[in-house]
Formats: C-alpha cells, structure tokens, sequence
C-alpha cells in the first residue's frame, strides 16, 4: 500500500513504503540482515528439497519491477524480468510470428510462473494473460496480476480469464511466500 501525506513529495511516499518493505526483509531474516547492504545482497538458504520456481516478472515501472525481482529472489526463485508485455511475449516464443521456436522450447519450459503488472502501455497485463491462455503451449502456465487499483471488476475479468491470483501492489515479502506457497502445493 502507498501511503500519501499531504505535505510529503510522491518520492518522500514512496521512500516510506519501501523503508516499510526493508524493515519487513530484515525482520524475515531471521537476524541476518542487518543493514540496507544486507537486504540487497540477502539470499536465505536454499533447502535442497524445493525445486526453484522461475519467475517471470513484467511491470513497466523500474522501481515496481525491481521490488518484485528482490522479493521472489528473497523467496528463492530464479527470476527473469521484462518491462512490458511484448517483451514477455517473445521471451516466451509467442512475440514475432517470425521468431525462431528455439525460444519456446528454451524458456517456456523454465518458466513457471508469470507475475504481471495490469496497466502498462502497449499491451496490459490482461492482454498478455488473454495470449498466454490462448497459446496451446502455455495455457497452463499460472499467470498472476498486480495492481495498485483495488477495482472488483478488474480483478474479477481476470480471475474469469484464466489468472491464478490478482495482488495488490505494492508487493510484501509475505505475499510472494503465500504465492510461492499456493503455486507449490498447486505443483504437486
């Protein structure tokens, strides 16, 4: 959640909330960061049962983007980021139907998640859903969006369409393990 005070520049805004997201990484850490360097560099132990989840992250939003990549990198996932919906799309092997369908067999089979902002421009993050549950080779591929707007029509158009969870931005450390949690015992 973004908080705003009217006295406060929007950067002042966003500095509270991602101080509020650091604080809450350095508490999940179970003491081992310390320090703002900590955070960044923090990557808790692997157990070696789970299989890594592979991400891929696309928000247009640098600073959203980043936050999403740290957090499932925190949870343990590989990530892979993309800063709109059309360089999804060809990362996946569904972009230029002249591509080349190496790049389909190559990522589409590590990926195992898709996370995605709902406005962006080009393409939003409904649309990329709506193509990648329309392709006969990713229409399994859990999909969840995320947006800052808490609008029920939204979100309901797009549980409808296919879509494993619709999230709320900005992402908490918490939601990415209740999501890595869902997505696990959806696995097995």
């Amino acid at each position: 959640m973004i908080h705003t005070y009217p006295s406060l520049s929007l950067s002042s805004s966003f500095y509270l909330t991602f101080k509020e997201q650091i604080k809450e990484i350095m508490n999940s850490s179970g003491g081992s960061c310390s320090s703002l360097m900590d955070v960044v560099t923090y990557d808790p132990h692997h157990h070696g049962h789970d299989e890594e989840l592979h991400v891929l992250a696309v928000d247009d939003n640098l600073i959203d983007r980043k936050l999403v990549e740290r957090l499932l990198k925190i949870s343990s996932c590989k990530v892979t980021t993309a800063e709109n919906a059309i360089r999804a799309l060809e990362y996946l092997g569904l972009g230029d139907q002249n591509q080349h369908i190496d790049a389909l067999t190559c990522n589409v089979m590590k990926v195992n998640l898709i996370i995605t902002d709902y406005c962006m421009p080009g393409m939003t993050g409904f649309e990329l859903l709506k193509k990648v549950k329309e392709s006969s080779n990713l229409r399994e591929l859990p999909v969840v969006i995320m947006s800052s707007e808490n609008i029920p029509t939204r979100i309901n158009k797009c549980l409808a369409s296919g879509a494993q969870m619709f999230m709320q931005k900005p992402l908490k450390l918490s939601d990415v393990e209740k999501l890595k949690c869902h997505l696990m015992n959806c696995r097995s």
